[in-house]
């Protein structure tokens, strides 16, 4: 098919579009699609999306009607009627659920959309009716980032946006896309003998070819979240589900669970969503993150004109969050480690993104080997892997990159990394393997990505979080490194926190039996359902 010249945004690129009510529904509850199309008649195909796709509900030759997007869909929402109300059995067990449109006489390639929602495990909403026991893990989706990249219906927080609504659809390949091998990836593995397509130019042709926005690569269902769902499903792992902003709705969705989990780019936190899970473990619970670039930006879930949006000023919000002028600073939507916030991520996690934020991705780290390198072999998280110290794990698949979170490190007198001795790092903070990974600066990043125009991540790390662009604060910003750490931000008395900072684990989980035990390691230390 042909494709666009720029990047500008996908609304209806296919003939048929739709999203649903909620991003996830209580067993019991009715589900809402709210759909538009420019074809007569259109098809709905619903699947739990776990180890294999099973469909659960479906609709033929349904009525189509177009709804044009209202010019500022992007920040309050298409606001469509509801389409069609399909009741959420109480015998569909937990998971993601795809929906798949098919408009009829439509193109091919511009016939089919996607929306889908969480049927979920927890208490939020109305009492659960579901037919299936409560596991002790919950799989927390990442879907305030899905949103943050959205560019449907106009802007996305990275092309000027300053506030996107939940209530449109997601871009098209966010959520289903043929699977392909490497090329759909920012941070692309790189075979012996190759070199490394720092300008992303591969990547830019793949989704060129296909109509896709650069979102693809960086967040969606299909992106990270499928892939783990896959392999721990068919491994006989069982979890609950929610999504981001279901944490903020609710304080008490963790209770009763041993572990929370989050996995793949969870980069876009409430202060809500942060409660509720530094609540769970400050009281005994577990959280493990194989994310990377994790709770890096604080966003505020406003209601919008037409649906409920999510507040991001990101680089921006220090001059122009209206709520610091309003005596809420604590609130303002940037860095969680900004100072005038004041919660840095890395005092819950043991790491963050200002300490190292890219490996292989544009000329950070361009040729770095794509995978950790291990230091405390002995530790419980390696058991049964067969690595030793100094030994590289992942790198085959690039499970390194393309965004990550590291740790201020020095070494001890056996040469083992360890973190720095300062006060916002939590207790017992265990960096296990580490790899070098940097921040960017202006005119660095692939010449396909659209990055700043007046500084870069390595510039803003500086000023904020080490007070001014200076050369040795530049440094300090470009010097950094991905790590695989333990720690317990409440002490002994707390639950324990696991961070495998990187985006990229989750393409490691098929092929790589390392990279499998270790996540299976996580998994297997706390109670679990099998």
């Amino acid at each position: 098919m042909n494709a666009r010249p720029t990047d500008d945004d996908q609304t209806f690129w296919d003939d048929i579009e739709g999203y649903c009510g909620a991003l996830s529904y209580a067993p019991g509850e009715t589900a809402e699609l709210h759909i538009s199309t420019k074809a007569d008649r259109y098809d709905v195909v619903i699947e739990r999306w776990g180890a294999e796709r099973t469909m659960v509900w479906s609709a033929t030759d349904q009525a189509g009607e177009f709804h044009p997007p209202p010019p500022d869909a992007d920040s309050e929402g298409c606001g469509w009627p509801v389409s069609i109300e399909v009741p959420v059995d109480p015998d569909w067990r937990s998971g993601y659920y795809l929906v798949t449109l098919t408009a009829h006489g439509a193109a091919p390639g511009r016939d089919t959309g996607h929306a889908g929602f969480v049927v979920r495990g927890g208490t939020l909403g109305t009492a659960p009716q579901r037919r299936h026991p409560p596991c002790p893990t919950l799989l927390v989706l990442d879907t305030n980032t899905w949103n943050a990249y959205s560019t449907w219906g106009g802007r996305s927080l990275y092309t000027g946006g300053t506030k996107v609504s939940f209530d449109r659809p997601f871009c098209r390949g966010m959520l289903s896309r043929p699977e392909v091998e490497r090329d759909d990836r920012k941070a692309r593995p790189v075979y012996s003998h190759e070199e490394p397509d720092v300008d992303g130019r591969i990547f830019q042709a793949y989704r060129m070819e296909r109509g896709y926005p650069s979102a693809i690569g960086s967040a969606g269902w299909f992106t990270h979240g499928r892939r783990f769902v896959e392999w721990a499903e068919a491994r006989g792992y069982r979890f609950d589900f929610a999504v981001s902003s279901d944490l903020d709705d609710d304080p008490a969705i963790a209770d009763g669970y041993d572990l929370l989990v989050s996995v793949g780019h969870d980069e876009y936190w409430s202060a809500g969503q942060r409660d509720t899970v530094e609540r769970h473990v400050e009281n005994g619970g577990h959280f493990a993150s194989f994310s990377g670039n994790t709770m890096f930006w604080q966003v505020r879930l406003e209601p919008g004109d037409r649906g409920r949006s999510m507040v991001g000023f990101k680089y921006a919000a220090h001059r122009e969050d209206p709520v610091i002028d309003a005596g809420r600073p604590q609130e303002m939507s940037g860095m969680w480690g900004d100072p005038i916030v004041g919660r840095p991520e890395w005092s819950f996690l043991g790491a963050g993104s200002a300490f190292g934020l890219y490996h292989r991705f544009g000329q950070a780290t361009a040729r770095g080997v794509g995978g950790f390198l291990v230091y405390r072999a002995g530790h419980w998280l390696f058991d049964a892997t067969g690595l030793g110290y100094g030994d590289v794990l992942g790198s085959d698949d690039g499970v390194v990159g393309y965004e990550t979170v590291g740790c201020p490190i020095t070494f001890d007198e056996f040469q083992l990394p360890v973190p720095v001795d300062r006060p916002d790092l939590p207790d017992g903070l265990e960096i296990l393997a580490f790899v070098p990974s940097s921040n960017l600066g202006l005119g660095e990043y692939p010449a396909s990505i659209a990055a700043l125009n007046d500084q870069g991540d390595a510039e803003f790390i500086a000023e904020r979080i080490y007070g001014d662009p200076s050369d040795d604060n530049l440094a300090r910003a470009r010097h950094g490194n991905a790590v695989m750490a333990t720690c317990r931000p409440f002490g002994d008395a707390g639950g324990e926190v696991v961070t495998i900072g990187t985006t990229d684990w989750v393409w490691g989980l098929a092929g790589d039996a390392a990279v499998g035990q270790v996540t299976a390691n996580v998994l297997d230390r706390y109670p679990t359902d099998r």
